[in-house]
């Protein structure tokens, strides 16, 4: 190992006294935000919130201050199936019922996947993982699926937020603490040979944390009536179960769903399918599966489907190259490289394999703008809020896409006859810590 001398010190000094740019740089930075610099004002007119083909959908909804992006943007979708069935003009789906959910099952599956650490090396790479990792609010959508279809849906109002669902951080930090506390206890009773009284501690570690879910979610709703206004009318529907609920007006629909993603790493051939070890939530539930495809037949399904009035959820890496304020996500709108003088590229594959990128938001497309039939940018329905962006809605460019979308969510009816056979092979499994492993929040 080579340590930085002082001569390499002086060198790189008189390297930066030849930088004149740089040194601007530094006195314009002493008063303003550096990101904020390297904006491209002469990419603006070409990005404009006006799109050749749009679905139309209803106000945004807000996460606020948690990681459940994943289920607002599949309940975003739902709603919207609802609505036009029920003649509704504004709807939203309860997110707390759902996340109630989640965490209850999340905690189960954390519990019941410890059985396979009792007796490994404290050391061991993937009880490392699962520890540090915890639980979180983040998803995928074969875990949403899970959820839904065990469970249903409910509307906001069978269900409201609280200030917990809200905001989960120190929610989430204690449940992770007793989670941890269940690990180290359960892995002491085999120390003590006494593996017999772990289901008592399962029983009691399940049972004390759904209580701390109800104190912070409410008691999710066996039953409950649906009250709407139709055409300026009002309109009751009574006793419905979650379940019937989205079974009757939501004609379990999931089911005829699949994931598809672009991962063009060496370790994932394109037409294979995929899943990730000890990814999930609902233990019997949907298991984790992707089918990774070539970027431009990813694109193609997810035309097919918008230009069919079918909305698609997808997930991206939205930490890069984001002008949150304008809800623009544009790869060419910042001149890093210019004005640093240094290049900060890499290849989507690099950007992978070298943990610098991974899907970390998910949300819906609602819209694309074709140019010559072909793509420039496309509308998205985040669930921020409504103060940035275009009251909510945000803009994708192409070439953006292309960089950072990773996943997306295709009916079976777009997907050719090589993709479908390709879709029903038995997937590989991957490492737990694989970046196609991590959550959207």
């Amino acid at each position: 190992m080579k340590k930085i001398s002082f001569e390499q010190l002086n060198e790189m000094k008189l390297h930066y006294q030849n930088k004149p740019m740089q040194k601007a740089l530094s006195r314009v930075i002493v008063k303003n935000e550096l990101q904020g610099l390297f904006e491209k004002l002469e990419v603006k007119p070409s990005i404009q919130f006006k799109f050749s083909h749009e679905i139309k959908t209803m106000p945004v909804t807000y996460q606020k201050q948690s990681g459940r992006c994943w289920l607002f943007a599949g309940l975003n979708v739902l709603r919207e199936i609802v609505a036009k069935d029920l003649g509704m003009k504004e709807f939203e789906l309860s997110q707390n019922y759902v996340a109630f959910y989640d965490k209850l099952e999340k905690i189960n599956y954390f519990i019941e996947v410890m059985d396979d650490f009792l007796t490994c090396d404290q050391d061991d790479r993937t009880l490392q993982h699962i520890l540090k990792t915890g639980i979180q609010d983040g998803g995928q959508w074969d875990m949403f699926v899970s959820l839904i279809e065990k469970y249903g849906v409910v509307p906001k109002e069978a269900m409201v937020e609280t200030q917990s669902s809200s905001n989960t951080r120190f929610m989430n930090q204690l449940i992770n603490i007793k989670l941890r506390q269940y690990a180290a206890n359960a892995r002491h009773l085999v120390l003590d040979q006494k593996e017999d009284e772990i289901p008592a501690l399962k029983h009691q570690t399940l049972d004390e944390l759904y209580t701390f879910l109800v104190t912070n979610f409410g008691m999710p709703p066996q039953v409950f009536d649906l009250e709407y206004m139709k055409d300026d009318t009002y309109q009751i529907i009574k006793g419905l179960s979650p379940q019937n609920f989205y079974k009757d007006y939501l004609k379990d629909i999931l089911k005829d769903y699949v994931s598809i993603i672009h991962a063009p790493t060496k370790d994932k051939p394109f037409m294979k399918t995929y899943t990730v070890q000890y990814l999930g939530n609902v233990i019997g539930g949907k298991p984790i599966k992707y089918l990774n495809l070539e970027m431009d037949d990813m694109k193609e399904l997810v035309l097919k489907q918008l230009q069919n009035n079918e909305l698609v959820w997808f997930g991206a890496d939205v930490s890069r190259f984001g002008d949150r304020e304008a809800g623009i996500w544009d790869d060419n709108q910042f001149d890093y490289d210019e004005m640093l003088e240094m290049s900060l590229y890499m290849t989507k594959e690099d950007e992978l394999d070298y943990a610098m990128s991974s899907m970390n938001h998910a949300m819906v497309i609602t819209g694309v703008n074709l140019d010559d039939q072909k793509p420039n940018r496309f509308k998205i329905e985040n669930s921020w809020g409504d103060k940035n962006g275009n009251k909510g809605y945000y803009l994708m460019t192409d070439s953006w896409f292309d960089r950072y979308v990773y996943q997306a969510v295709i009916h079976k009816n777009y997907l050719t006859k090589e993709q479908l056979e390709a879709w029903d092979q038995k997937p590989i499994t991957l490492k737990p810590w694989d970046p196609m492993g991590s959550l959207a929040d």
